[in-house]
């Protein structure tokens, strides 16, 4: 375990994702330390959609915590589902048009995990659930996003920060957790284990 020599509140961000570390800037939140966790994050059978984004995120947090005693630990998943299926973050130009077309004229739920533990070893969890819509999209819009390349590494297949913003008819709840992670839930996270703001 690597020990380290820290004072004051030390913030290692368990993702690679540039969109988290965005998002955490924008309230003022600058991890110390990027140390993304490799984990595999195929679902169990039979899992549901809130308790996979709340495993992984777990997951993440532990996986990295062990390697940073001393330090706050952020880790975080998201997970786009229509139903009890889980879409996939799309890796491939047939995954992406599976998802738009089963995301197309429907409301889908979009679930965050987000773990913290703090130095002392106290742990928070937290799910937070938007609901997102869809307009009915024909084929030269799909073709159109498909060509564009956004969807790729995306859960669902697409990005609401990005061109996709076009095909959203309404959300209910936090935009931020669409994007990649819910900033209020986050801020309260933080807040409630002491972590000590710059």
């Amino acid at each position: 375990m690597d020990d380290l020599n820290t004072t004051g509140s030390f913030l290692v961000l368990a993702s690679a994702s540039s969109r988290r570390l965005s998002l955490l800037a924008q309230i003022g939140v600058i991890p110390d330390l990027v140390d993304p966790a490799d984990i595999d994050e195929t679902p169990i059978s039979m899992e549901l959609p809130r308790s996979h984004a709340l495993r992984l995120a777990e997951s993440k947090m532990k996986i990295v915590a062990f390697k940073h005693s001393n330090a706050f630990v952020l880790a975080a998943d998201t997970v786009v589902s229509c139903g009890r299926r889980i879409l996939p973050k799309t890796n491939n130009i047939d995954q992406a048009r599976k998802c738009l077309d089963l995301l197309s004229g429907r409301r889908h739920r979009v679930l965050g995990g987000i773990c913290l533990i703090a130095p002392d070893g106290r742990i928070a969890l937290r799910s937070v659930t938007t609901i997102v819509t869809f307009k009915h999209l024909n084929y030269n819009e799909k073709e159109s996003y498909i060509m564009s390349g956004e969807w790729h590494g995306k859960a669902g297949g697409y990005a609401i920060q990005g061109h996709a913003a076009i095909f959203i008819k309404n959300i209910h709840g936090s935009y931020s957790n669409v994007v990649g992670l819910s900033l209020y839930d986050t801020h309260a996270l933080l807040c409630g284990l002491d972590y000590k703001f710059d």
